[in-house]
């Protein structure tokens, strides 16, 4: 199912959004820190200063994801497509 909007600002932190479908989907300045994003689809989304410490990302989709500069430490990245993503400035990685 798509979850589409703006969620930029947003306080997504500790929400389950494993095998979301938030492609293109307005990230940027979220707080997702300890959120489990496992095998969602996040191609294309602007996650652009995006605090995502801690978060599982593992199994992913990344791809073409604007990633800059957001928050990374400690993420789970496992198995993450990241091909094509905008990592300037990423921290954690």
């Amino acid at each position: 199912e798509l979850i589409s909007g703006d969620w930029s600002s947003d306080e997504l932190s500790s929400d389950h959004l494993s095998r979301a479908n938030l492609s293109d989907a307005n990230l940027s300045d979220a707080n997702l820190s300890g959120a489990n994003l496992s095998y969602a689809n996040l191609s294309d989304a602007n996650l652009s200063y995006a605090n995502l410490i801690g978060a599982n990302l593992s199994g992913a989709d990344l791809s073409g994801a604007d990633l800059s500069p957001a928050n990374l430490t400690d993420a789970d990245l496992t198995d993450a497509n990241l091909s094509g993503a905008n990592l300037i400035g990423t921290k954690g990685i």
